[in-house]
């Protein structure tokens, strides 16, 4: 027997400082830092709710039957320190070539005063989308400066506040088209072969469910004739050559054929604009302004269009208007075409944009001005005409004269093995157009030295045959053969001011201070988890070893981002309860379309091409039904029941009676009314039951993870917002991240891409433009799973689902909650009616979300799924102190109704009707209102240890449509005031 030689006293104090020091290694975790509420203040919310433990809470709100049987099977979770380390190995493994692969795709400088003040600042990556104008005037005024931006050099007067990428954006150009289109009777769209082949293939894989002729040739030889509705082209093309489109558009307008161009933005600087050529749409990316490669993304793609086609451009759109006090101020435009609104009348399902990345091209541009731009483009074009011109008097075959950057070099087969070894030697990457033709693309980053490795590597003895000072002896002050260009661009002052650090530094910080974001409070919105997206999440998207990988290199270049990918693939999948992922589509909306996609080609598999309905219950996110009908299915709408359910009864009826064409059902699960539903598996049986598959909308995966998983209780596809559930952060309205998981029967279908190994063996299309959609922001995901691990992940679930149910009832008492569980509680998210007020004082929602900001806070979701209601989910980030503080916020301003109502108030003048108030309107000489000023800013004692003062009042909307102004004010009108 071993007996210890300890004193009882010596023993006590050893197990103090185990205690002590497994309480610090306890904190140290991650989940610690993430999750809000500590064990206090759980216990507290936990008490109030009657409630035991967090179990307890579980088993009231989610269904027994689906309850995971089984852990899920994650690495342990690591600390901060060492996620980094971990991650820093695996970026690593990622291989530092010069890539001069192009494609859409161009190495260019971040300035350091952008990535610090933008891209590594939470006041511009947490803030949600600016659907609440009054708190979000900083990024709109960017976001106009983007459109400013792109409408002055694709020439073309409206331009919308950024698409996806360059591909999609073709696709959505298609699609614009094709529902303008004056010959109803057209279904063909010519694409020239000259485009980028990723997005020929987008085009192709978005045509094909809509019926739409996709015909691929040499512009030179196509026959536009009234079969034809649209064109695209590609400029310069894509070996780089400048062509003169001006004669080939007025052709095709001749035949009432629209004209989309695909320009790459920084060469519009130089050569003759879209607009200028009478083009009808410019479509392309900004990334080479700012925007690191990172294997393909995320980067913001441009439209931009005549002024009569305004009223059809897909996405979102800034626009100028007023506030009540008749000060400018900026919003989103066009409201109504929202797809929210249009559902499956909409011609197209994107409800986001890229607005982070947007910023950053956009104060690219305001850094360097149009000189500035000027110069870096003719710098690039210089030095491709000089490697053009060594490569030419070396002997090799080199193609067109007239060109911006790009050029291809032909070699002889006795060549090719030499040259190969020395370009691999010198890490260089050149696109490989076939066996013995090579293409090159300068970029921003591109030194002389760069260029003579290049040279070197065709021709080792390139010394002794030229003179090199001659051939990269650079004259800025000549004009170039090349520039066409005769309009000005970027003359606003706000492009012509800001080029010292100084005066950028200052104007970013004065945008900053008029949004809220997560850096100020609690952002409660329904079905859009705004959650923490830690530092230490943020940090790796930064290093070079990710952002400097282009996203066509050979995949032995890229094995630290593949292992990122493969990691992030496996665990999704085993979170969800499905058997593989597609980490390609970049926003919630392509995961939808890539999902019924998917569906509709495994019903052709087995024959069964008739099954083209889709099941929709009318509480549905309206870009499910949009996305249905771009898939080309027809959309069928499913009733609810008193509490928000699907009714089983209709679901039952009409998959039956739809049995032989059912194709799928489209659900959000929690329900979008924020309950578990009790018959989600018996939902799913009934769905297969006909024949038909299970589509599950993820956007609310974040009340699921370690609880339950979609594909264990039913589902067939699900996509997943990593954007949402996974701390990609919002940033003002993007990026997202939106990809797909699937049962085994669905993933020889998983999308596939032209340029890289990707998909199933049946794949369908691509649907981004990059193989892996927005990988650059990958590391995020990847480190919040790391360092929460299985045991973390259940918790957050837990602790989002608490954190919503005491909101709830606290509330309830002064706001009725629609909808609850059998048991009485609801899910992470619920749903208070404010539709009571508007009778009895004139107070609807709209007037609440306005007074909450005075209060510092971000309305929550309003009138949606419901009109006159808040969708509130404060996730599991906030701590008890934040949810008090809302909750307070929302206490009074039902006090202040009650005033409204009892007192009997002028109904449209009020503190309500009234909010926002701006710190202007507080300093006014005269204050002719029934409240004080101290009730108007300082509603509540702890408001003023941290005031955010809005830079408008409440902005007027219909003003805004009727007057639609969509880039900044032009010199004149600057001039004129």
């Amino acid at each position: 027997m071993f007996f210890s030689t300890e004193s009882s006293n010596e023993q006590s104090q050893n197990k103090d400082f185990n205690m002590q020091k497994n309480s610090k290694q306890a904190e140290s975790f991650f989940k610690n830092r993430h999750i809000g509420p500590d064990q206090k203040e759980t216990d507290e919310i936990l008490n109030y709710l009657n409630l035991k433990n967090l179990d307890e809470l579980v088993s009231e709100t989610v269904p027994k039957d689906i309850l995971l049987k089984e852990k899920m099977s994650l690495p342990q979770p690591l600390t901060e320190k060492e996620a980094l380390v971990e991650i820093k190995g695996i970026a690593d493994q990622n291989q530092k070539f010069n890539s001069y692969i192009g494609l859409g795709y161009y190495n260019c400088v971040t300035p350091p005063v952008i990535q610090r003040n933008i891209f590594e600042n939470p006041s511009w990556y947490t803030p949600y989308t600016p659907y609440q104008a009054e708190i979000s005037q900083g990024r709109l005024e960017l976001l106009l400066n983007f459109q400013t931006m792109v409408a002055d050099l694709t020439g073309l007067p409206i331009a919308n506040a950024s698409l996806l990428d360059e591909a999609t954006a073709a696709a959505e150009a298609m699609a614009m088209c094709y529902s303008l289109r004056k010959n109803k009777k057209a279904q063909s769209i010519f694409v020239s072969e000259n485009c980028y082949p990723q997005t020929i293939e987008v085009i192709r894989t978005r045509a094909n469910p809509l019926g739409i002729k996709v015909v691929v040739c040499d512009e030179s030889s196509i026959d536009l004739n009234e079969n034809y509705f649209a064109a695209i082209v590609q400029y310069p093309n894509v070996d780089g050559e400048i062509i003169d489109y001006q004669k080939f558009i007025s052709q095709a307008h001749s035949n009432n054929i629209y004209v989309v161009m695909a320009a790459d933005i920084l060469s519009l600087t130089m050569i003759k604009s879209p607009g200028e050529m009478g083009a009808d749409i410019a479509i392309g990316c900004s990334q080479r302004f700012g925007v690191p490669l990172s294997f393909g993304g995320p980067h913001a793609g441009y439209f931009s269009t005549k002024e009569e086609f305004k009223r059809r451009i897909p996405g979102r759109i800034v626009g100028v208007s007023k506030d009540v006090d008749g000060n400018s101020a900026v919003r989103l435009a066009l409201q109504t075409r929202e797809q929210h609104i249009r559902r499956d009348k909409a011609t197209s399902n994107i409800c986001t944009a890229q607005a982070l990345l947007a910023v950053i091209s956009a104060v690219y541009a305001i850094y360097h001005g149009p000189k500035g731009l000027y110069q870096i483009a003719k710098s690039i074009h210089l030095k491709a005409k000089g490697l053009h011109s060594a490569l030419e008097q070396l002997g090799f075959k080199v193609s067109n004269k007239e060109f911006f950057d790009t050029f291809y070099i032909e070699v002889r087969e006795e060549q090719l093995e030499a040259i190969n070894k020395r370009l691999l030697s010198k890490k260089i990457n050149l696109r490989i157009i076939s066996k013995l033709k090579y293409g090159v693309s300068i970029d921003e980053t591109t030194e002389d030295k760069e260029l003579l490795d290049i040279i070197e590597s065709f021709d080792p003895e390139y010394k002794s045959k030229l003179k090199i000072g001659d051939i990269f002896n650079y004259h800025f002050s000549k004009k170039s053969a090349i520039e066409s260009r005769t309009t000005k661009y970027l003359q606003n002052p706000v492009f012509n001011k800001h080029h010292s650090e100084t005066e950028l530094v200052r104007y970013l910080k004065t945008l900053e201070k008029k949004d809220i974001s997560l850096t100020h409070s609690m952002i409660p919105l329904g079905s859009c988890t705004m959650k923490l997206n830690s530092a230490a999440e943020m940090l790796p998207i930064t290093w070079p070893q990710f952002t400097q990988i282009h996203p066509f290199v050979p995949s032995e270049q890229a094995t630290g981002y593949r292992k990122i990918i493969f990691d992030l693939e496996n665990w999704l999948a085993e979170v969800t309860g499905f058997d593989a992922v597609s980490l390609q589509p970049n926003a919630g909306s392509q995961g939808e379309l890539s999902g019924l996609l998917m569906i509709k080609q495994y019903h052709i598999s087995k024959n069964d091409k008739q099954r083209n309905i889709c099941l929709i219950p009318k509480s549905a996110h309206g870009t499910n039904p949009a996305t249905a009908v771009m898939a080309g299915m027809k959309v069928v709408a499913l009733d609810c029941d008193k509490d928000g359910n699907i009714s089983l009864e209709d679901l039952a009826a009409k998959s039956k009676h739809y049995e032989d064409q059912l194709a799928a059902v489209m659900i959000t699960y929690p329900s979008t009314h924020g309950v578990f539903e009790l018959e989600i598996k018996n939902i799913c049986n009934i769905i297969h039951h006909h024949g038909g598959l299970v589509y599950l909308d993820g956007a609310n995966l974040n009340a699921q993870l370690g609880l339950c998983a979609p594909g264990d209780y039913g589902a067939d596809v699900c996509h997943l917002n990593l954007h949402k559930t996974f701390c990609i952060p919002h940033g003002g309205g993007g990026p997202g991240v939106g990809p797909i998981a699937v049962k085994s029967h669905l993933s020889p279908f998983l999308p596939g891409h032209p340029l890289v190994k990707t998909g199933g063996e049946h794949a369908i299309g691509p649907v981004s433009a990059a193989p892996f959609g927005s990988p650059g922001v990958l590391p995020i995901s990847w480190m919040y799973i790391r360092m929460m691990g299985e045991q973390g992940l259940t918790e957050a679930s837990k602790i989002a689902i608490l954190n919503a149910n005491y909101i709830a009832k606290r509330l309830e008492p002064y706001y009725p909650v629609l909808f609850k569980g059998d048991h009485g509680y609801v899910a992470h998210e619920c749903i208070i009616d404010l539709r009571g007020f508007k009778a009895t004082s004139g107070v609807d929602v709209e007037d609440v979300a306005k007074r909450l900001i005075d209060y510092g806070y971000h309305a929550p979701t309003i009138s949606w799924p419901i009109a006159g209601t808040m969708m509130i989910e404060p996730t599991e980030s906030e701590n008890k102190e934040e949810l008090d503080r809302f909750c307070d916020a929302m206490i009074q301003i039902s006090k202040e109704i009650d005033t409204v109502d009892k007192n009997g108030l002028d109904k449209k003048d009020n503190i309500l009707k009234n909010a926002p108030h701006t710190a202007k309107r507080l300093m006014q000489k005269d204050w002719n209102y029934s409240y004080t000023r101290e009730e108007a800013a300082f509603p509540l004692p702890w408001v003023a240890e941290n005031k955010f003062w809005p830079s408008v009042s409440r902005i007027d909307n219909v003003y805004g449509d009727r007057n639609l102004v969509c880039s900044c004010p032009s010199v004149e009108d600057f001039e004129n005031n």
